[in-house]
C-alpha cells in the first residue's frame, strides 16, 4: 500500500458514539454495529483526507511510544475499508495480519487494530433505538428526543 495514500474516514449515515477505550459506530445504510479499539479508533480519526498513511504513522506513535509497527496502520486501515468506514478503499497492500502479528510480537498486541462488528436486525432496531432516514421514522418512538426531526445524524433528535 502506498504510504502516502490518504484515506478519508466516511462520517455520512453513521452514529457514533464515544466511550472509554473504544468508539461504537452504527451503519444506518448497513445496519451494522462496529466496536472500534482504542488504535483503530485513532486510526479512523486521522482519516481527514489531509492525513497520508505516513502521517498517521508518525502520529500513533507520538501517541503510544516508538514500539508502534508501521505496518498497524495498513492493517487498521484495510479493516476500516472493509467495514465500510471509509469513503474510498485504499489499494491492497496484501499484508497478512498473522504475519504482522508474528513480527511484532506478544508485547506490542495490544495495539492491534481491532474492529468488531455485528449486524443489527432491522425489526429488533426499530423498537429500540432512535435511528432514522426520514422524520417520518421518528414518529411513534415515544423514547426518542424527538418525534418530527431526523437530524443530520441520523437520530430523532432536535
Amino acid at each position: 500500500m502506498d504510504p502516502n495514500f490518504t484515506p478519508i474516514a466516511r462520517n455520512e449515515e453513521l452514529v457514533v458514539q464515544e466511550m472509554p477505550g473504544e468508539v461504537l459506530v452504527y451503519d444506518i445504510r448497513t445496519n451494522q454495529a462496529h466496536c472500534l479499539n482504542t488504535t483503530a479508533a485513532f486510526i479512523w480519526k486521522n482519516c481527514t483526507g489531509k492525513n497520508s498513511l505516513r502521517d498517521i504513522e508518525r502520529l500513533l506513535m507520538a501517541e503510544h511510544g516508538a514500539g508502534i509497527d508501521a505496518d498497524l496502520v495498513k492493517v487498521g486501515v484495510e479493516d476500516l475499508a472493509k467495514c465500510d468506514l471509509l469513503n474510498a478503499a485504499p489499494p491492497v497492500s496484501g499484508l497478512d495480519r498473522r504475519e504482522v502479528i508474528k513480527r511484532i510480537g506478544l508485547a506490542s498486541v495490544i495495539a492491534i487494530p481491532v474492529i468488531a462488528s455485528l449486524a443489527a436486525p432491522r425489526g429488533a432496531l426499530a423498537s429500540v433505538s432512535c435511528t432514522c432516514q426520514t422524520a417520518a421514522n421518528c414518529v411513534g418512538q415515544t423514547s426518542c428526543p424527538s418525534q418530527v426531526n431526523c437530524n443530520s445524524n441520523g437520530i430523532c433528535a432536535p
